[in-house]
């Protein structure tokens, strides 16, 4: 499974590539925001910024809700850096703006996905990405885990390329089911990355051998 990290702060995408594990960014509107990006041409040169860092996919995402809109902005997107994958809402202007995308070879990632007609959908149109939300999900008492397993069996039964890339991921379970459910890829903020290293027993153990190799060399 491919670890993206979900966030606009160039410290914490610095910090996940220097654990040697990132192989992308995903970011937003909010995210941008979060960190004070604001204005069209600071966000594109931020995206700029975030492509320098890792070398892999980062997902930019269009503001336009019309298809000629999407279709300006992400080429614009795109045109920045070879990494950038265009981010498209769920909606039926964006699969038109998907499509159109695919016949181009440009790489699209469909978000804020919430059910498995919406990622149907999208695999048809051609997305390289959907982005189902999963947290989001729980937050109305909807299992998101159970969308990617959906998800999952019907991209398996018809062989679509189009990748499941779990988003709205907040806790280090959530990366670990992810992963047991057969998610291409997640995007998770750093501290839940960083999450699953940690572990009471090894801690424990941790200390129990330095105290152990303290008392030998005293």
């Amino acid at each position: 499974m491919k670890f993206f990290i979900d966030t606009a702060n160039l410290q914490e995408i610095q910090e996940a590539y220097e654990m040697g594990i990132l192989d992308g960014v995903t970011t937003n509107p909010s995210l941008m925001a979060k960190e004070g990006i604001t204005g069209y041409n600071n966000i594109l040169n931020h995206y700029v910024k975030i492509c320098q860092i890792v070398d892999g996919p980062v997902s930019a995402e269009v503001i336009s809700t019309e298809f000629q809109g999407m279709l300006e902005e992400g080429q614009a997107l795109f045109d920045l850096h070879p990494n950038i994958v265009v981010k498209i809402p769920m909606i039926p202007e964006g699969i038109k703006a998907i499509r159109a995308f695919s016949d181009k070879n440009i790489p699209t990632n469909c978000t804020l996905v919430f059910s498995a007609g919406q990622a149907l959908l999208a695999a048809k149109a051609g997305a390289t990405y959907i982005s189902p939300f999963l947290g989001r999900l729980d937050d109305v008492s909807s299992d998101g885990l159970d969308l990617i397993s959906q998800i999952r069996a019907i991209y398996d039964n018809y062989d679509f390329d189009t990748q499941i890339l779990a988003a709205s991921v907040r806790h280090p379970m959530h990366i670990v089911h992810c992963a047991t459910l057969g998610a291409d890829v997640m995007t998770a903020p750093l501290s839940a990355i960083k999450a699953l290293a940690k572990h009471p027993l090894t801690d424990i153990g941790l200390q129990q051998f330095l105290a152990d190799h303290a008392k030998g060399n005293a």
